[in-house]
């Protein structure tokens, strides 16, 4: 393998023109500039330079060899400044992991702000169930994911995973416009005994979370169809086919439905970010300023409206 300070060497002697002037650009004695050009010879097995009393010029291969010398200097230098930056939280890669209804308002505002101050930083976005991507998260594969946590199916968090919440997100409850609720600004679960729901599938128990809060108001909710896909779930309730509950987050379109704030104390998610605390990624800290300052923006929309 070609010795890196060789090709320094002969690289400078190809710039300077003399062993002399290559020695004082080294800063070395123009007796080790001799001997590393000389070991350098004897490795490859060819002539580089041409000797006389009085000059020096390099062989065809020597001239070859300075061009591959000043290539690989090049790259160096690249790698060099690649990593500075990435040290320096300038430059890298993120791996953020974001459940959907995060990603319509909540992670955008971040990245935005975080894009605008760090344009070189490469993202990576991973969508998925908190429970599909904290085993990422532990395993090296996000730096960071955005989660939610319902208090009536809380999930397990492992020793090695930092959860910080940011704002509680009421759970909002969604009803045709001609609905017998459709006036109303505050309702309680068990007023909607006997309607027909538009549900989801559940979280990483397989109990969803509508089940559960109404075991607990002593009925079972009649299901009509499941959908983790909010918009879809909105668009079924404006056709008049059942009510649903849907998060804060999850209601981006409203119109042609009544939306009703729900009397329960435990019909909220907790919204937060999950991280490693041995992940020394340099740009994560940023990244989750610019997280932190956007939650607390949502989370005063979110007052203005619901509280």
């Amino acid at each position: 393998m070609l010795n890196s300070a060789r090709l320094h060497v002969l690289l400078e002697i190809a710039r300077r023109g003399t062993i002399v002037a290559a020695a004082q650009a080294l800063h070395l004695s123009p007796s080790a500039i001799s001997h590393q050009l000389a070991r350098l010879e004897q490795e490859l097995g060819v002539a580089l330079v041409e000797r006389a009393p009085q000059s020096l010029r390099l062989t065809p291969a020597g001239v070859r060899l300075a061009e591959h010398a000043q290539a690989i200097a090049d790259l160096m230098a690249v790698a060099q400044d690649d990593l500075r930056a990435h040290a320096e939280g300038a430059a890298g890669v993120l791996r953020i992991g974001f459940f959907a209804s995060a990603g319509l308002d909540l992670l955008p505002r971040a990245l935005a702000a975080f894009s605008a101050a760090n344009p070189q930083v490469e993202l990576e976005l991973i969508m998925g169930q908190p429970h599909e991507l904290v085993p990422d998260l532990e395993a090296g594969r996000l730096d960071a994911a955005v989660v939610f946590e319902h208090p009536l199916d809380p999930w397990c968090r492992q020793a090695a995973v930092d959860v910080r919440m940011y704002f509680e997100e009421p759970q909002l409850v969604v009803v045709p416009l001609r609905h017998r609720l459709g006036r109303r600004s505050l309702v309680r679960l068990a007023e909607l005994e006997g309607e027909s729901w538009i549900g989801t599938h559940g979280g990483s128990t397989g109990e969803p979370v509508l089940e559960r809060a109404c075991a607990a108001e002593g009925f079972r909710p009649r299901v009509r169809c499941r959908s983790d896909h909010y918009q879809v779930t909105i668009n079924l309730a404006r056709a008049g086919m059942g009510v649903a509950l849907i998060p804060a987050l999850g209601l981006a379109d409203s119109a042609g439905v009544h939306v009703c704030r729900l009397d329960h104390p435990q019909l909220h998610r907790r919204i937060g970010v999950a991280t490693r605390a041995t992940n020394r990624n340099p740009v994560l800290r940023s990244f989750l300023a610019e997280l932190g300052a956007a939650a607390g923006e949502i989370r005063s929309l979110l007052d203005m409206r619901w509280a």
